[in-house]
């Protein structure tokens, strides 16, 4: 048994990878396919997008945050039932955090699943062949099963490049051809419902180009492989707690969330969305709350203004209660968050600082630390600073993937724990963030 399954790869950033993803993941639901989607990497954006295009869910694949086995459980678990399965890589096909380490071609190669190669042929012509030759031959155990073309500028241009994929021995699968149009709509957008439906035409745009340009039929037929027999439960379950219920945020300002993570706290007890921009209180007898990352920078005036629940998540802490806040969660916590303009937000006073969009810098990067005899991993993706936090003291040591320490904190006030890194834990116990460090 055979089901069409591929990696979108490119020969760098910028080739248009989401664009054409988003196109053919469209395209395939046009045609009544299920289509299953994944992710390289621990972007966040690209899947809500992803799901956008296909109507289904899409799952992150990231080979640093997730061992070898959990990444064939969890492309087991939710390619199983589709028509068809489509990775979105990220960077250039080979680019990892070590060498081809953590890439794209990584993933293809521990999931057994070919390629399709998507090339930038803005301003090149039979030169091209030099490239797709390169990447076909480089690694042999990965896959090239065909190329596209991307920002093709004419049937004539088209024919040049033709040429080229023919003597590099690779089959060309059709074009994009270059438009205006076809640029990805800002990576702040699609956190609402409004917003994604107003973003809906831009998939729909690039499956119409696919239908015209590409031969859908060929490359599905070139992309058939063994459906994966990989295992689905290798990660033993938790124990849920008796009464515990946790209270997720999930609304514009807070949507930075992995499903798998929610999958293993949905293990631990019952999972009840609450909105801090809306919710007039936490949920009944809540035990816990997660707060994620997001965009809590464009809601200000929104959490400002619903005092009660911040005055309830601040006793919350108070009392004891254990919150695990990343990102834009922990700036919620803060005494306050100042916009661009230096314009302070009252927040919920948990944490003694201030957060500030002002003078804004990019942190970037994969982060590991060890709490309680483990090895946690996470990422941190984020423009703010935190300002006046002298009486906060981080609990461990962050490490980048290189093994330097970063300035990177994780806090602790009473049970709450928080800092900037994105943690992946779907395969650990979130409630061990809670053990004191040593």
């Amino acid at each position: 048994m055979t089901k069409a399954q591929m990696l979108i790869a490119a020969t760098s950033s910028g080739c248009g990878k989401t664009t054409f993803t988003l196109g053919l993941l469209r395209a395939l639901r046009n045609r009544g396919l299920c289509a299953s989607s994944f992710k390289c990497g621990p972007d966040y954006i690209d899947p809500k997008y992803h799901s956008l295009a296909s109507g289904q869910s899409s799952i992150n694949l990231d080979p640093y945050m997730m061992s070898r086995e959990h990444i064939r459980e969890v492309y087991q678990r939710y390619s199983s039932e589709a028509q068809a399965v489509v990775v979105e890589g990220v960077m250039g096909l080979f680019d990892g955090y070590d060498r081809m380490q953590g890439s794209s071609a990584s993933i293809a190669s521990e999931l057994q699943i070919p390629v399709i190669l998507l090339v930038n042929a803005a301003s090149s012509a039979y030169s091209v062949g030099a490239t797709i030759y390169g990447f076909s031959h480089f690694r042999p155990e990965v896959k090239i099963a065909g190329v596209v073309f991307n920002r093709v500028a004419s049937e004539n241009h088209y024919h040049y490049l033709c040429d080229a994929a023919e003597d590099a021995g690779v089959p060309v699968l059709g074009y994009i051809p270059k438009s205006s149009l076809l640029e990805v709509p800002s990576r702040h957008l699609g956190l609402s419902l409004e917003e994604l439906d107003a973003l809906d035409a831009f998939p729909a745009q690039v499956a119409e180009l696919i239908e015209a340009h590409v031969d859908l039929d060929r490359l599905l037929e070139l992309c058939q492989c063994p459906i994966p027999s990989f295992a689905t439960e290798l990660t033993p379950r938790l124990q849920p707690e008796q009464g515990m219920r946790i209270a997720v945020a999930q609304d514009e300002a807070f949507n930075f969330t992995y499903p798998e993570n929610l999958r293993r706290l949905a293990q631990l007890g019952e999972v009840i969305p609450f909105s801090p921009m809306r919710s007039l209180h936490l949920p009944p007898e809540t035990t816990m709350i997660y707060l994620p990352g997001g965009y809590p920078e464009f809601y200000l005036e929104a959490l400002e203004r619903n005092q009660g629940l911040r005055q309830e998540i601040a006793a919350f802490a108070k009392d004891g209660g254990r919150i695990l806040a990343e990102c834009g969660g922990m700036m919620y916590l803060c005494r306050e968050i100042k916009d661009q303009t230096g314009k302070a937000y009252q927040m919920c006073g948990v944490l003694e600082a201030t957060a500030t969009m002002q003078e804004m810098k990019l942190a970037l990067g994969y982060r590991h630390f060890e709490l309680g005899g483990k090895d946690w991993r996470g990422h941190e993706f984020h423009y703010s600073h935190l300002e006046g936090e002298q009486g906060l003291k981080s609990s461990v040591v962050q490490y980048n993937l290189r093994g330097a320490a970063v300035p990177t904190g994780l806090y602790r006030n009473h049970n709450v724990v928080a800092g900037y890194t994105h943690l992946y834990w779907a395969e650990a116990n979130p409630l061990d963030l809670f053990t004191p460090s040593c």
